[in-house]
């Protein structure tokens, strides 16, 4: 019998051509060209990315995400909010980040330290990833992502008239959006519950899961 040649059983090795990754700066342009075209937002890149305006259709409210998670519930589910390591984004009405020193004060919460910080204007804020894209790990993500086509100031917490007053806790925003005044004192005590929960189990840090 002939000896069987080993050569024709053998597969011809595939080589995996790579596709190639498009460069930095033109996924940026893209990211950027998404918030101006579908949702009208100002956005400047640079060397740290994509950054959005605020002040101009909206400021941010900076708090830990511990406890920016445990006060999601409260705000409307219209309301885009966003997630940067351990920094929820809360997008409240344009001009709200003027108004947070004087309500924390009015709210008794001034005197306190809580790790709630307001973006307004002349402020810049990294812009999440757009929903469905993929990004880095490193990326600020939406929670509650803006819907384009939609106008989100009637959903953005804003300070109302009646809301000035002492009796105010009105609903504001036109939209059934939460009252600004309502929504700072309800971030106020959950940072500051955050606070002492932190202090209490030490420095060791708790993952972060999405609700």
């Amino acid at each position: 019998m002939a000896p069987t040649s080993r050569s024709a059983s053998r597969s011809t090795p595939r080589t995996t051509v790579p596709i190639p990754r498009r460069p930095p700066e033109v996924r940026q342009d893209l990211v950027r060209r998404w918030y101006e075209d579908e949702l009208g937002w100002a956005a400047v890149t640079g060397p740290d990315g994509v950054r959005l305006r605020t002040g101009l259709r909206f400021d941010v409210l900076e708090v830990p995400a511990d406890a920016g998670f445990a006060m999601l519930r409260r705000l409307d589910p219209r309301s885009p909010v966003a997630v940067r390591g351990e920094t929820m984004q809360l997008l409240v009405a344009a001009g709200a980040a003027d108004e947070l020193p004087g309500l924390l004060d009015w709210l008794e919460w001034g005197a306190l330290p809580l790790d709630l910080v307001a973006v307004g204007e002349g402020g810049l804020m990294a812009a999440p990833t757009p929903p469905g894209w993929s990004g880095s790990q490193e990326a600020a993500v939406w929670v509650r992502p803006p819907e384009p086509g939609r106008e989100a100031e009637p959903v953005l917490p804003a300070l109302t008239a009646s809301a000035a007053c002492p009796a105010g806790s009105a609903v504001g925003g036109g939209g059934g959006a939460p009252d600004l005044v309502r929504l700072v004192d309800t971030a106020a005590t959950h940072c500051h519950r955050a606070r002492l929960r932190r202090a209490r189990s030490g420095p060791t840090a708790q993952p972060l899961a999405f609700s």
